[in-house]
């Protein structure tokens, strides 16, 4: 081979290279591709995205119904009517079926339902196609091969506002398990027969993990790679557990512990009202994730998580820190022999299989709001900018979480590059239009050569909620990897004649 030739080989190999390693690098083009306010649908909002990409369509689920568009310029293809069944609260599409989760009418204690359907025809799947699961069915999701759809039925008793108290029973959390051949329940899995592991005190100097006076809430549920196991978040609780997919039995009950907002890394802003100043305070934050994500690394299963912690609905345990310091007004969730704890880590957290925490963003995502004027100081004392939801995908060789910001004054979504999770990093801001406020649910996809982010937001009123799409870079060619290749070869082949000479 020429050296002429293995020089230019080389260069390109060294060019194709970096690219690759630079973290930004890949979403240094990312843009907003379109954008849809879902106009004219009665009762509609934008909360929950899925692609399918069969027929390269975006199902996007809102109370009361699923409007469908088309994935490339968000022309409005349809809307699915769902309010005869009751309200919907999520979405997810897999190999030509789109599954609805439809909490029960007039009482949402009562059992919902999943319906399947034909994302080909619009239709209602032909032969079985409604499930009975438990109550209040929040979020579903499929296993990667399809065989499982996995709904998380929250099992949130009625609230009755600003009264510290629930009304009526408060029905048992759970996990339906849908086998996907036969269309039937094929276990329902609940949690309080799994001895919690605490061994960090994670509510109010307790030695369990729930939340008193209250059952178990799934909320959120990611499935590892493989397909053996899922794990579910228990928010208001504070904690993780996880499902042998196997067996479908629940194996472990891991509470997340608590963050120390007096670390160096962990400053947060505690008062609205401005002037923003983010410091170091004697203050715990309980982590209480909503969305959840599975991805491998070096052959090894993680989960990230966004800690946007919840306070209960009938504000049972919000309150006022109280006391003479800059924390007096901090909207907390309980008082502890060791100290306060407010609801959120205000952060996403990448942990192990087993729980153990590996690394957390720290401050890193209310100061990047704040850098791009994006930080809503109204909102300092009770979580920040709440990290709602959180997707991975590759792109090349590097992996990236994107983390919804449900309480920017627009619309916003935080990038990390984690391909080494350990030492995780901020990369950039992808942010919202005006008017798509509160990033509800997210998807990641790729199509026609090209990687996706769809974010849904719900809006803080009837004119901000709406979906948006960013295309966020090209899908590298075969040919660019071969070429990388065999640059790499002909680098091996230089240093080969070196040592020889």
């Amino acid at each position: 081979m020429k050296r002429s030739m293995i020089a230019a080989l080389v260069g390109a190999a060294t060019t194709l290279l970096a690219s690759n390693v630079h973290a930004a690098g890949a979403l240094d083009g990312a843009s907003l591709a379109w954008s849809s306010k879902h106009a004219g649908l009665s009762g509609f909002t934008s909360e929950v995205v899925s692609f399918d990409s069969l027929t390269k369509t975006l199902w996007v689920a809102g109370v009361s119904g699923v409007h469908v568009l088309d994935a490339k310029t968000g022309t409005a293809l349809q809307f699915i009517d769902t309010r005869s069944f009751g309200s919907i609260n999520s979405v997810a599409v897999h190999n030509g079926v789109a599954a609805f989760a439809i909490e029960a009418p007039g009482d949402r204690r009562n059992a919902g339902v999943v319906k399947l359907y034909d994302t080909a025809t619009r239709n209602l799947l032909a032969g079985s196609n409604s499930i009975a699961v438990g109550a209040l069915p929040d979020m579903l999701t499929f296993t990667p091969n399809g065989s499982k759809l996995l709904v998380a039925n929250e099992g949130t008793p009625n609230a009755v506002a600003d009264s510290g108290k629930y009304a009526g029973t408060d029905p048992k959390g759970s996990v339906s398990i849908i086998d996907m051949g036969t269309r039937s329940v094929a276990a329902t899995v609940h949690f309080d027969s799994v001895a919690p592991t605490a061994s960090n005190r994670v509510w109010a100097g307790q030695s369990v993990v729930r939340q008193p006076g209250m059952d178990f809430e799934p909320e959120y549920i990611a499935v590892s790679r493989d397909g053996s196991k899922a794990f579910v978040t228990l928010q208001e609780h504070n904690a993780v557990a996880t499902i042998d997919l196997n067996t479908h039995k629940s194996v472990s009950v891991v509470g997340l512990g608590a963050k120390d907002f007096s670390k160096p890394g962990n400053e947060i802003d505690v008062r609205d009202g401005g002037p923003v100043n983010f410091q170091n305070v004697a203050v715990r934050g309980l982590y209480m994730p909503d969305g959840i994500a599975s991805f491998d690394r070096n052959g090894k299963t993680y989960y990230v998580t966004a800690n946007e912690g919840d306070f209960r609905e009938d504000d049972g345990d919000r309150k006022a820190a109280g006391g003479s310091g800059i924390e007096s007004r901090l909207r907390i969730s309980a008082v502890d022999t060791d100290g306060l704890y407010a609801a959120g880590a205000r952060s996403i957290s990448i942990r192990d299989a087993a729980g153990n925490e590996i690394w957390d963003s720290g401050a890193a995502l209310d100061k990047a709001a704040h850098a791009a004027g994006l930080y809503d100081d109204g909102r300092s004392r009770d979580k920040g900018v709440e990290p709602e939801d959180v997707k991975v995908m590759e792109i090349g060789e590097r992996l990236y979480a994107f983390v919804g910001l449900e309480r920017t004054t627009t619309g916003a979504i935080g990038v990390f590059d984690i391909s080494d999770p350990a030492n995780a990093s901020f990369v950039k801001l992808l942010v919202n239009p005006e008017g798509f406020n509160r990033p509800e649910g997210l998807t990641t996809f790729v199509m026609d050569g090209f990687h996706y982010l769809a974010v849904a937001s719900e809006g803080s009123s009837a004119t901000t909620f709406g979906t948006t799409v960013f295309q966020l870079a090209p899908v590298p060619e075969p040919s660019t990897w071969a070429l990388m290749g065999l640059g790499l070869a002909a680098l091996g082949a230089v240093a080969r004649r070196q040592r020889r000479a």
